[in-house]
């Protein structure tokens, strides 16, 4: 730890030395005012402004488990097959429609979606149960073809605020929707968003059920590394992004995972300096998890946090991130989102009990060198210090880990299409390696993934 930290300090401190020769961001303090325009006043009429859209995504995925692992397969409760390997392919398609908003002092709009999926893979033998990745079925056959609703909900809006209810989508960071599988998950529930102020924005929320990435009912909420069965029926949440500097951004957010835990979050992203000579970004990353109500995932005391500094010359950015999990449990996030705005969350979260991380990493821009929208990114990332000798409860199977370690490095290569009849298609692939010690809960797995993502206009 004494060691990372030095490097994350030297780096700083090299960074901001010649930040300071370059054209600065500005650090201008940003008062705050009232907005200075009125959404609500500039709207359109319910059809004037509707918009039908939507996009296709191609998303395959091919794994393999190495150091003996292997993925099983059962049926009627009996394993009937393993492998090493696991592949899973399928189309996920989104077509929206959203209105526009009615004019008036009150503005109602309301927006709706469908999600369809198409398995290309169905061989029962490459799925091996499909997991989150394939819908599956019975003794692990494919369901085929299936939709459901995404989204679909009502909005009123006076001013800058708009109140939404019904199924929607959520991205902050102690609720948010997770988009890495063929279609995203959504969410049940009201939500209001303000932003009635030039530098302030405030949301809040509170949500029943949670409409996973690939199932097609509404399920309650469970946690994503619990060893129980617990559900909760509601989160609430609230939070505030504050802008005080041009260079600096604020958040803070709080939530209840309804008799599981409370969870704060406080953020800050600061930018210096002139990325054609040098930038430097600093991103720290703050949660802190406690158990409430009926503890259904035991005794949670969690203080987890990561920090991450970028330098930025050109079309190079060089990264560099510690984080650390304080407590002896998992940081804990609710299962079906990507609430973990952590420097360090990869294919692995880093987020044992008492783990510390390091992370490494180089992004290629490679617009300054004539091809607008390619990129190239490669990085590593060790885990070590994992420790939960000292758990007493049951939610979570820790008591095994003492001392372990892993590490996870990859290579990405991404492109997105700039102009013509496809215009902002994306095409990303990835290769990662992870490799952990015997009781590290992630294990040693190679995956290759290509992820093809296509919009598109109807009306």
């Amino acid at each position: 730890m004494k060691k990372a930290s030095t490097a994350v300090f030297a780096l700083s401190v090299l960074a901001i030395s010649v930040a300071a020769q370059a054209e600065p961001t500005s650090q201008e303090f940003v008062p705050t005012t009232l907005a200075t325009s009125n959404l609500q006043g500039e709207a359109k009429g319910f059809l004037e402004d509707s918009k039908l859209t939507g996009s296709t995504k191609n998303w395959y995925a091919n794994e393999l488990l190495r150091r003996g692992g292997e993925f099983t397969r059962k049926e009627n409760g009996v394993v009937v097959d393993s492998d090493p390997r696991r592949i899973n392919w399928v189309q996920g398609t989104i077509v929206d429609y959203s209105s526009g908003f009615t004019q008036g002092t009150v503005g109602f709009a309301t927006q709706m979606a469908v999600y369809n999926a198409v398995a290309l893979d169905r061989d029962k033998d490459d799925l091996m149960g499909g997991a989150n990745r394939t819908l599956t079925e019975n003794n692990g056959d494919p369901v085929g073809q299936w939709s459901k609703m995404g989204l679909a909900n009502i909005k009123a809006r006076v001013s800058n605020t708009t109140l939404t209810a019904g199924r929607q989508s959520m991205n902050t960071p102690v609720l948010a929707y997770i988009g890495n599988r063929a279609l995203p998950s959504s969410f049940e529930g009201v939500s209001i968003l303000s932003e009635e102020f030039n530098n302030i924005s405030i949301q809040a929320g509170s949500f029943d059920r949670v409409s996973p990435r690939t199932e097609q009912s509404l399920t309650k909420f469970r946690s994503e590394y619990t060893n129980n069965t617990a559900t909760a029926d509601r989160v609430d949440m609230a939070g505030v992004d504050y802008k005080p500097f041009k260079s600096l951004t604020t958040s803070f957010y709080a939530s209840n995972v309804e008799d599981f835990w409370h969870q704060y979050y406080f953020a800050f992203t600061h930018e210096l300096g002139d990325p054609d000579v040098l930038g430097l970004s600093t991103n720290l990353n703050y949660y802190k998890t406690k158990d409430s109500g009926q503890k259904k995932m035991g005794e949670i005391d969690n203080d987890t946090y990561s920090l991450s500094l970028t330098a930025t010359h050109k079309a190079h950015s060089f990264s560099v991130a510690y984080q650390e999990v304080e407590g002896d449990t998992y940081f804990d996030y609710v299962h079906d989102t990507n609430a973990i705005f952590l420097a360090n969350s990869l294919l692995s979260d880093f987020n044992g009990p008492n783990e510390k991380s390091v992370q490494l990493s180089y992004l290629l821009n490679m617009a300054d060198y004539g091809v607008p929208g390619l990129k190239f990114n490669i990085y590593q990332a060790r885990g070590f210090d994992i420790d939960g000798t000292h758990y007493k409860g049951t939610a979570y199977d820790v008591s095994r880990m003492d001392g372990e370690t892993h590490y996870e490095y990859g290579v990405g290569s991404s492109y997105t299409l700039q102009s013509g009849p496809l215009k902002a298609s994306t095409m990303r692939a990835t290769y990662t390696t992870h490799r952990a010690s015997a009781n590290q809960a992630d294990g040693s797995i190679n995956e290759f993934r290509l992820v093809t993502t296509i919009p598109f206009n109807i009306m």
